[in-house]
C-alpha cells in the first residue's frame, strides 16, 4: 500500500480535476424514486423534491492538508436529526464521482436554516488507505454515541498481496477500497478508529456498509446482534456482518436478494430500513441499485420479516438510493442527493414522501 504524502495527495487531486465520466454526470433522483404504476404498502416512496430543504454549500473550505484543494460537487449524504436539528454528512468532490474527496457536514435549523460547519471538512485522508479520498459517509445513533462509516481510497501497487486471490475471477485493479469506521459524541468532532471490514474479507474492495437503521437513525439489533450488508466487492460474493458494539465485526459468506422477478444484476446496496409501525407492519427494507435488463441503472426494493432478515419475500422496482439511509422528518420520510445539482454549483436536494 502507497504511504500517504503530501506530494500523493496533491497526485490524487489534479488527477480528479480531470475526471468526467458521461454515465454518472447525467444520473437523476427522479429517475430511481419517481412513482411507478404499482406501489406495494409495504414499499418506502415514492418520493417528491422539497426546494424548501436545498443546502448550498457556498464558501470553500480550508484545506487541512495543503495542497489547494477545492471542491465543485457535493453528493452521496447521510442525514441524522439530532434535537431537533437535522445534521447533513455529504462528500465533497473536485469533480462529481471523482477521487480526492472529503465528508463535510452542515446543521439545519428550523428557525435559522442551513449553516455550513466551520471546521469542515470532517473526515479527510490522513492514514495510507485514504491516500485517494475519504467517501460516501453511512452515520448510525447507538449506544449513545454515533457511528460512521464511510469507504478509504486507496492505490493497490504491486507488493500488495491476497491469500486466495483468485485473478481470474475477480482480478485486483489499481484502486482498492476500504470501509472505515468513525465514531462521535457530537456530530461533529470524530475520532477514526480504522478498518470495519479486513483484507482478508473484502478482498482490497467493499462498499456499502448497510446496516438496519430506524426512522430516528438508530442502528437496529435483529436476532440480537448488528448486521451488516455487504453488496460490493469482496470477491464477488455478498456478505454479513454481525457485530455487538458496531466496531467489532465478523463477516462470512451470505446471500439475501434474488434479481430474478426483476431482471439484470445488482450493483450494490444503499440503505437497510427498519420500519416499526405504519399501518403496513414492522418490516425490514432493502434499499438497492441495480442493472436491469437493459444494462440501465435502476433502482428497487426488497422486503424481509425482521426475524428473517436474508429471506426475501417481496421485490419492487422503485427506490430512494439514500446511501447514507433513509429518516423521517416533520412526519414523512426523507432523504437528499446532489446528483441534479448544476456543474459547479454544490446544491443538495431533499425527497420526501408525500402526505397527499
Amino acid at each position: 500500500m502507497q504511504k500517504i504524502t503530501t506530494q500523493a495527495l496533491a497526485d490524487s487531486y489534479q488527477g480528479a480535476l480531470t475526471f468526467s465520466n458521461p454515465l454518472t454526470d447525467t444520473i437523476s433522483t427522479d429517475q430511481f424514486s419517481a412513482a411507478y404504476p404499482e406501489h406495494p404498502a409495504w414499499a418506502v416512496g415514492p418520493f417528491r423534491k422539497d426546494d424548501a430543504l436545498t443546502f448550498r454549500q457556498v464558501n470553500d473550505w480550508e484545506d487541512p492538508t495543503g495542497i489547494g484543494w477545492t471542491a465543485d460537487s457535493i453528493f452521496n449524504p447521510s442525514v441524522i436529526e439530532r434535537d431537533g436539528k437535522l445534521y447533513l454528512f455529504y462528500r465533497a468532490s473536485p469533480r462529481k464521482e471523482s477521487v480526492s474527496s472529503r465528508i463535510g457536514v452542515a446543521v439545519y435549523d428550523p428557525e435559522a436554516g442551513w449553516q455550513d460547519n466551520p471546521s469542515n471538512p470532517v473526515i479527510y485522508p490522513t492514514q495510507d488507505n485514504e491516500i485517494l479520498g475519504c467517501e460516501d459517509p453511512k452515520v448510525y445513533q447507538a449506544n449513545g454515541r454515533y457511528y460512521m462509516f464511510y469507504n478509504g481510497i486507496w492505490t493497490i501497487d504491486s507488493t500488495d498481496q491476497i491469500d486466495g486471490q483468485d485473478p481470474a475471477a475477480y482480478p485486483l485493479g489499481e484502486v482498492g477500497c476500504d470501509i472505515n469506521v468513525a465514531v462521535s459524541d457530537d456530530l461533529l468532532h470524530w475520532e477514526k478508529l480504522g478498518l470495519a471490514v479486513p483484507h482478508e474479507v473484502s478482498r482490497y474492495w467493499a462498499k456499502g456498509a448497510v446496516i438496519p437503521r430506524n426512522a430516528r437513525g438508530e442502528a437496529v439489533k435483529i436476532d440480537g446482534s448488528y448486521l451488516m450488508y455487504l453488496s460490493e466487492g469482496c470477491g464477488g460474493k455478498t456478505h454479513v456482518g454481525r457485530s455487538d458494539n458496531l466496531v467489532n465485526w465478523a463477516f462470512e459468506p451470505q446471500e439475501y436478494l434474488d434479481l430474478g422477478p426483476l431482471g439484470g444484476s445488482l450493483h450494490e446496496v444503499a440503505c437497510a430500513i427498519v420500519v416499526e409501525d405504519d399501518g403496513a407492519g414492522p418490516r425490514l427494507v432493502l434499499d438497492f441499485v441495480y442493472g436491469d435488463v437493459d444494462g440501465q441503472f435502476s433502482a428497487a426494493q426488497a422486503l424481509y420479516d425482521l426475524d428473517a432478515p436474508f429471506t426475501q419475500k417481496e421485490v419492487h422496482r422503485g427506490g430512494s438510493l439514500a446511501w447514507g439511509g433513509l429518516t423521517q422528518y416533520a412526519g414523512t420520510w426523507m432523504f437528499a442527493q446532489g446528483w441534479d445539482a448544476p456543474s459547479g454549483s454544490r446544491e443538495m436536494y431533499f425527497y420526501r414522501t408525500s402526505t397527499e
